[in-house]
């Protein structure tokens, strides 16, 4: 099995967090290196009773993750979604990625921008 190609991670890793760092001036950045980008709302989580967990970009071994906890918190979200980000789920809200794939960076950053929303809706952000 061929070795994925680290080099495209840092070209992955920068186009998903561009998705995430518009919301950054509503949110708390956790987290801002070469790796990882992490963002919180500033709002305490009912159910969980603690700060509520937005989204997340992460290098990792094998592919570039991205975490969009609004998917878990509202499944619904994920309804219409198409089969290739399907095909890129891992879990109930991570997204994983080995090259850049434009058409699919689009459409997470529009399910992105549905997960504000709710988030929004229910007082999280």
């Amino acid at each position: 099995m061929p070795l994925p190609n680290v080099d495209q991670f840092t070209q992955v890793f920068q186009g998903l967090k561009l998705i995430l760092q518009q919301y950054a001036p509503e949110m708390d950045v956790k987290t801002n290196t070469d790796e990882v980008y992490y963002l919180n709302t500033h709002q305490i989580n009912p159910i969980y009773k603690q700060i509520t967990f937005f989204g997340s970009v992460q290098v990792k071994k094998n592919y570039v993750s991205y975490y969009l906890m609004p998917v878990y918190a509202c499944p619904d979200l994920l309804q219409g979604i198409s089969i290739g980000l399907q095909k890129r789920m891992q879990g109930k809200s991570c997204f994983n990625f080995k090259v850049v794939d434009e058409e699919l960076f689009k459409e997470l950053a529009v399910l992105t921008e549905k997960g504000y929303q709710a988030y929004l809706a229910r007082g999280w952000v």
